[in-house]
């Protein structure tokens, strides 16, 4: 069929895991619920951390920062129409929404990565150059390269849109995902999928693998330098802090380069597994995140453990008023 404006959709059905049982629906919406409430929680908790305590305004915690606003904002754009199915049997997006939510999943994505990129800048300069760290990185530095990341996620996610919204769709609405994203909604077109999809894919990729060679050169070289250190207390000491930041780049990439190289070697899955792996990667590390940063961040721990003291001396005053 020839592009042009043939459009008779005017909503699309998002099916969630097709294969889940109706028994199922409730325990499937209260676990996705669950980890959204988890999710706002913990990033809502570090922005607290940050906002009370002057003692993190550095660099490394502003990217932090940048990470917990990316992380609730991309959980708050994909879980709750999903929870809704399940939730309140309302599965229905209209046309228009589900581009928009296609824009801000892309979007929010792709700063996410720009924003692995930075942390793996920070502990590069901080361990391989050190004398140097201070004067490269200010919070001043932060904040430039910060801004930059969330404008220039901009463009590839609306070339996307721009490209995949005046398609012809005439056929079936059914998307198979709990979420709008690219691939879902131009499989619907009545139209040669290929001019929009490879785009799409070499875009994929310069998101995916631009910032993840850095992330692989600045870790060797990370390696490198420790290994140097001669001081074996100060090795463990060099590693212990980039060990949260790796932990978390983990979290994000290689799940992803799994499911890349999974299709690129002929491994196939079935719609429910691939659906359920895409959840895990997209959704698992914004509520896992912020437990990392609190456990692994030497600061962030202090700071948390501040407030909770904060919080249990009046209440211990209080008891020990009422008892006298």
């Amino acid at each position: 069929m020839a592009e042009g404006n043939h459009s008779i959709v005017t909503e699309f059905i998002l099916t969630g895991f097709p294969g889940l049982h109706p028994e199922y629906q409730g325990l499937a919406s209260a676990v996705l619920f669950l980890v959204y409430f988890l999710t706002l929680t913990g990033n809502a908790t570090v922005l607290f951390l940050f906002a009370t305590n002057r003692s993190l305004h550095k660099p490394m915690y502003y990217i932090i920062l940048n990470l917990s606003a990316c992380d609730i904002l991309f959980s708050t754009t994909t879980l709750p129409k999903i929870i809704g199915k399940y939730w309140f049997q309302s599965g229905t997006i209209s046309f228009t929404a589900c581009f928009v939510q296609m824009y801000f999943v892309h979007y929010l994505g792709t700063v996410n990565s720009y924003i692995l990129f930075l942390m793996a800048l920070d502990r590069y300069l901080a361990i391989c150059h050190p004398l140097r760290y201070p004067l490269i990185l200010k919070n001043s530095t932060i904040h430039i390269l910060s801004i930059s990341a969330w404008v220039i996620a901009k463009a590839g996610a609306l070339m996307l849109v721009i490209r995949a919204y005046p398609l012809p769709y005439c056929a079936s609405n059914k998307i198979d995902h709990c979420y709008c994203d690219h691939i879902g909604i131009t499989m619907l077109a009545c139209t040669d999928r290929a001019p929009y999809g490879f785009p799409a894919f070499v875009f994929a990729m310069v998101m995916l693998l631009v910032p993840l060679a850095f992330i692989i050169f600045s870790y060797c070289s990370i390696i490198i330098t420790v290994l140097k250190i001669t001081n074996v207390q100060g090795r463990l000491k060099s590693l212990s802090t980039c060990s949260t930041q790796l932990i978390i780049i983990s979290l994000y990439y290689l799940p992803r380069c799994f499911v890349y190289l999974a299709s690129n070697v002929g491994i196939t899955f079935s719609a429910d597994v691939r659906i359920v792996i895409i959840m895990l990667y997209s959704l698992c590390p914004p509520m896992i995140n912020p437990l990392i940063y609190c456990l692994r961040a030497k600061d962030m721990r202090e700071s948390l453990w501040k407030q909770f003291n904060r919080r249990n001396v009046p209440q211990k005053a209080q008891v020990s008023a009422i008892s006298n």
